[in-house]
C-alpha cells in the first residue's frame, strides 16, 4: 500500500510541476498562435497557423481517436454537428480536417460545408467562393468546379454555395447521394460539416449517408436533456453517433489562452 501511495503522490506532483511550468511561460508566443501577414483564415483554425501548438495536439488526439474507432471499417465519410447553434462545430470541423490532412500517412482529406442555411466554411477560411454545394445539387456545376484549396497540402473544401430555398429536399436528393459516393472514390477521408440537429432535419438527412456524426456540445452551455434529444431524433434518421466532442473547455493555463480553447 506504501508504494502505491507513492507513486500516486509522484503523479500528483509531476501534473502540478507540468501546470506549473506552463503558467511560469513568459513568451506567449510558444501558446498562443498568430495570425499570419498574409492569411485570411480565422485565427482559431489553429492547426492551420501553428501544428506544434498545445491546443493543436488535442486535435491530434482527436484525429486518432476518430480515425482509430473501427479497425474492421475504418470511417472515412464523418459528419459533424451539434445540438443547437454557436457549440463550436464548424472550427472543430475545420481544425480536425486540417489536423487529418498534416497525418504522416498524407491522407486526401475532403471537407465538405453541408450546412446549406449558413455555411460558414469559406468564412473561416477567409474566401469568396461563388459556387459550393447548393450549386452541385441543382445541377448548376459539375463537382469539379467547386473544389478549392487553401496552403494546407492534401486538404480540398467544398463551400455550401448561395442559400436555396429548399435545403433539406437538396440534401436528401439522388444527387446527394451520387455526389458523396463520387468523392469517397477521391479522397480518404472526407467530412461534412452540417447544420445543429434540433432546429432542422438536414443533420440526419446527411448523417445517414455518412459512416457516422460527431456531436460537438459546448461545455457549460448545452444541457443534458438537449443533447439526448438531439440524439435520438440522429438515431431516428438512421445516423449513427459515433461520439461527442466538448468544446469551451478551459485547462489549468494562463488567462491569456482561455479564449483560444
Amino acid at each position: 500500500m506504501g508504494k502505491i501511495t507513492s507513486a500516486l503522490r509522484k503523479a500528483a506532483e509531476d501534473r502540478i510541476e507540468r501546470f506549473d511550468k506552463i503558467a511560469r511561460i513568459k513568451d506567449h508566443d510558444q501558446l498562443v498562435i498568430k495570425r499570419m501577414s498574409d492569411s485570411k483564415v480565422d485565427q482559431r483554425v489553429i492547426t492551420y497557423f501553428d501544428p506544434k501548438a498545445v491546443i493543436t495536439e488535442q486535435y491530434k488526439i482527436l484525429r486518432t481517436n476518430v480515425l482509430s474507432f473501427s479497425k474492421t471499417k475504418p470511417l472515412k465519410v464523418m459528419a459533424v454537428s451539434s445540438s443547437i447553434h454557436s457549440e463550436g462545430k464548424t472550427l472543430t470541423a475545420l481544425n480536425l480536417a486540417v489536423a487529418i490532412a498534416q497525418s504522416t500517412s498524407k491522407p486526401r482529406v475532403l471537407l465538405i460545408d453541408a450546412d446549406l442555411r449558413r455555411g460558414r466554411v469559406a468564412k473561416y477560411l477567409g474566401v469568396k467562393q461563388p459556387v459550393g454545394l447548393a450549386n452541385i445539387l441543382k445541377d448548376e456545376v459539375k463537382p469539379s468546379d467547386a473544389l478549392f484549396n487553401i496552403d494546407v497540402e492534401n486538404l480540398t473544401f467544398i463551400a455550401a454555395g448561395p442559400i436555396p430555398t429548399n435545403p433539406v429536399e437538396l440534401l436528401s436528393s439522388d444527387r446527394m447521394n451520387r455526389f458523396l459516393i463520387l468523392m469517397r472514390s477521391k479522397f480518404d477521408y472526407i467530412i461534412v460539416d452540417t447544420p445543429p440537429v434540433i432546429s432542422v432535419t438536414d443533420a440526419g438527412i446527411v448523417g445517414a449517408q455518412t459512416d457516422g456524426v460527431l456531436m460537438v456540445i459546448q461545455a457549460g452551455r448545452t444541457q443534458r436533456g438537449i443533447v439526448k434529444r438531439a440524439t435520438e431524433l440522429l438515431n431516428q434518421a438512421h445516423s449513427k453517433v459515433l461520439g461527442h466532442i466538448l468544446t469551451n473547455i478551459e485547462y489549468h493555463l494562463p488567462e491569456y489562452i482561455y479564449r483560444y480553447l
